[in-house]
């Protein structure tokens, strides 16, 4: 394969990533090789399809010997030996080689294999090619050999966050059919024999294709149809990426790398199911079957500014429906039948459904008739949670970071701060579309804010407490804590206060960012590093990243930042979190997240300084690096493209072909 394709290609013998989170999605089918061996695949999912426990062999016969295929660590006769793999968006790549000297005669094979799942119907295609490198005439067979293991056809509307397990056992009814109650299999070939003279090379296909009991599957004129078909989709999906979201270029090691990582973790989330509420369908994950769910914080929260790139107008819009028509104030998430699951929200789910929205009205235009709607969604916590004041109360661990000791709950600076960014964006939208009621909504914001500096910020601390019930505090060192920073929150005292903790040693390792300070005694640990210490969530370090050029503090953001570039070399896609003191990432949690996607955002936001405005203005205040040049290419505001390139000290800012400025990073009206 060549092109767009190439270009997002990974070879998996750099990967540091758990066996069990390397899988290739089509966004409608999702599928994984079988470690170790060259042609085997291990689990299938493909909503409302679900077989964890999956497992096709190939076995091979040439001129009469068996070659095994089963990623055997013994020695002597292994059977094939896988010798490299290279994952693309659309297929995983292997090849093996089989060398052996059996009986007085030289046995040589050259086999590779492409796993394409397939696009439009729920299955894959395994394409094996297979080169005699015997010297003479060899007779080659296959025979393929799958076992369904439980399989279940679970509803659209219990896709939770883990891969589903249980089922039932599907029962062989012809030598290439299974079937359960619910659910029929077919295992499709296009040969299994051939005689191969020395040197040639031939190709055998297979196919493994689920549908519900009683139904058939047309055959194409040939597997490689299907083939052809996911990498289509594919090239067309990233093709529109390019379009809408910059690329960046740079001599910076490994930047480009980890850019392109990032976008592509987005972009292998994004489900197109015409089952599926709406389209596209923005999953938290779905690379291991798992998360094939929507989360509001990973998608509209973290990663809202670059998916109102990625979706246009009329996308956005549609996704800012599903989200309150799906119940954003009473769920935790939504189903793929645009159902929400878990009778409650997190505490940071309104604030990124109102993200989302401002990062869309800045894109692409204000919708006045949205008004209403965000209106309502500020009303919600005030309506149902317990006050302190201007504070709102969010409740325990069920409802904030999940951690896994007490600290970070009920009444916290953080979602407080952003509920007052909430209040501040709702004037300036009052003001924009001449409503009343403006500065009411300023006054709030101002009032939640100074509630956070009495009644949370703790001068002999210099530290931010957690304010519970009984009116006691508990001090943690919670890396959610900085984002108050970017929401209007901290005097100079407190941001100095805050900045003082990102160094080696506290919040900061050498591979990324840990979401509780080594230094806090109390709560650091090693169970979580999601939320409890030790690594971070995906989009942890970016979004921090972000943060700090927003402030001005490039320096600092930085050396976050690149901190994090070994994933762009080491990693596929970026899973749901990664440790900070080594390059590595947990096994037991997901293996991909959409808010991987920060990455990219917080280089085209905070380091580029690119600012849409909601009066349809573009501020454009780029921060540059202490080494090397990068180029953000082809930012689309409002039909203009723009271009910001930085290098040690200065700047240059391209609108629409023609330089506007040039000079000392400052910041610049482009539009």
């Amino acid at each position: 394969m060549t092109g767009l394709l190439d270009k997002y290609a990974f070879d998996l013998r750099k990967s540091v990533a758990p066996p069990g989170h390397i899988g290739v999605t089509s966004l409608y089918s999702v599928t994984a090789p079988q470690y170790g061996t060259v042609t085997g695949v291990k689990g299938f999912f493909s909503p409302p399809y679900a077989a964890s426990e999956l497992l096709m062999q190939l076995q091979f016969t040439a001129d009469g010997m068996p070659v095994e295929d089963t990623g055997n660590l013994g020695k002597e006769d292994c059977g094939l030996l896988l010798a490299g793999a290279v994952w693309q968006p659309d297929r995983i790549l292997r090849r093996g080689t089989y060398h052996w000297l059996k009986e007085g005669k030289m046995y040589s094979l050259d086999v590779n294999s492409d796993l394409v799942p397939l696009t439009g119907r729920a299955g894959y295609v395994l394409a094996v090619r297979v080169t005699n490198r015997c010297g003479r005439t060899i007779p080659l067979s296959i025979v393929p050999q799958l076992n369904p293991g439980l399989v279940n056809q679970v509803p659209l509307g219990e896709w939770g966050f883990c891969p589903p397990r249980g089922g039932v056992a599907a029962t062989n009814i012809d030598h290439h059919i299974w079937k359960t109650d619910t659910v029929r299999i077919m295992m499709l070939h296009e040969q299994l024999t051939a005689e191969m003279l020395p040197g040639e090379e031939v190709v055998f296909r297979f196919a493994v294709v689920f549908t519900a009991a009683g139904c058939d599957v047309t055959m194409p004129g040939s597997l490689a149809e299907w083939e052809q078909e996911t990498s289509d989709s594919w090239t067309k999906r990233i093709a529109h990426a390019e379009a809408t979201v910059p690329q960046l270029q740079s001599d910076i090691p490994g930047l480009e790398a980890y850019y392109r990582r990032s976008l592509i973790s987005g972009l292998i989330c994004m489900w197109e199911h015409p089952d599926f509420k709406i389209q596209p369908f923005l999953a938290v994950s779905g690379i291991d079957g798992g998360g094939i769910s929507c989360y509001p914080w990973d998608t509209a929260g973290y990663v809202g500014q670059t998916l109102t790139m990625l979706l246009g107008p009329e996308k956005s819009a549609d996704f800012l429906t599903f989200m309150y028509e799906g119940g954003i104030d009473r769920h935790i998430c939504f189903f793929p039948d645009g159902t929400g699951d878990q009778p409650f929200p997190y505490s940071y789910s309104l604030w990124s459904f109102f993200h989302f929205a401002w990062s869309t009205f800045c894109q692409h235009g204000a919708v006045k008739e949205l008004y209403p709607m965000l209106e309502r969604i500020l009303e919600v916590d005030e309506e149902r949670l317990m006050h302190h004041g201007e504070l709102l109360d969010y409740g325990n661990h069920h409802h904030l970071l999940e951690m896994r000791s007490s600290g970070f709950e009920h009444a916290v600076a953080s979602p407080n701060a952003e509920r007052a960014w909430c209040y501040d964006r709702m004037g300036e939208l009052a003001d924009h579309f001449g409503f009343e009621g403006a500065s009411a909504w300023r006054e709030k914001a101002a009032g939640i804010r100074k509630g956070i500096q009495e009644q949370l910020w703790d001068r002999s601390q210099a530290w931010f407490g957690s304010l519970y019930p009984d009116g006691h505090k508990e001090y943690i060192y919670s890396i959610q804590y900085y984002d108050s920073l970017r929401m209007g929150v901290c005097t100079p005292e407190m941001e100095q206060a805050l900045l003082s903790h990102l160094r080696d040693g506290a919040f900061l390792g050498e591979y990324g960012v840990s979401s509780i300070s080594a230094e806090d005694s109390l709560h650091y640990e090693l169970n979580d590093p999601d939320w409890s210490g030790g690594g971070s969530f995906a989009g942890e370090g970016a979004i921090l990243a972000q943060t700090l050029w927003e402030i001005g503090q490039s320096e600092l953001a930085w050396d976050v930042m690149k901190r994090h570039i070994w994933m762009g070399k080491h990693l596929p896609y970026f899973p749901q979190e990664h440790y900070c003191d080594r390059p590595q990432t947990p096994a037991h949690k997901r293996a991909n997240n959409i808010a991987g996607m920060a990455g990219a955002q917080a280089l085209i936001m905070g380091m580029a300084g690119i600012r849409p405005q909601l009066d349809g203005s573009l501020l454009v205040h780029p921060q540059p690096l202490a080494e090397g040049h990068v180029s953000i290419i082809g930012y689309l505001h409002r039909g203009k493209r723009i271009d910001v390139h930085v290098e040690p000290g200065s700047c240059r800012i391209v609108c629409a072909g023609e330089d506007i400025y040039s000079g000392v990073p400052s910041l610049q009206r482009v539009v």
